[in-house]
């Protein structure tokens, strides 16, 4: 059998949305607010979806405390009141928009879990604003 299952974690974070190849004037006209040189932050909600096949001897998919564990290990951890400019390596030199925030994270996640799994991120940079990754087909 087939399923999906579901967690949800959040961290809280800094970021300026900033391209260097660009002039202020114009990084201002883009990105407005979020251009704030003094950086400006969210709460980020996510859920991460696994997807596989369930084993029948134990009736899980995976066992939601490694997936809590990984979570807080690998990304809470790592992003949680930092500033992600500054402080996350993956966005030294790569725009920390919502989009780019949760390809990292699928990609962290993709790392430290099985391959049998398929993984969903899906994060919530305001409760109106939100991306998802892979993309919805």
């Amino acid at each position: 059998m087939r399923i999906t299952v579901f967690r949800k974690a959040h961290f809280n974070a800094a970021h300026r949305l900033h391209n260097p190849k660009w002039s202020e004037k114009k990084n201002k006209e883009v990105f407005g607010l979020c251009n704030n040189p003094h950086y400006h932050g969210h709460n980020y909600e996510m859920e991460v979806a696994l997807t596989g096949e369930v084993d029948p001897e134990t009736g899980y998919l995976i066992d939601l405390k490694i997936l809590k564990g990984v979570i807080r290990e690998q990304i809470e951890n790592r992003f949680d009141h930092k500033n992600l400019n500054l402080e996350v390596e993956e966005f030294k030199s790569l725009n920390p928009t919502a989009e780019n925030i949760c390809y990292v994270i699928w990609k962290i996640l993709r790392k430290n879990l099985a391959e049998r799994y398929d993984i969903r991120v899906r994060l919530y940079e305001t409760p109106r604003n939100f991306v998802e990754y892979p993309a919805i087909q």
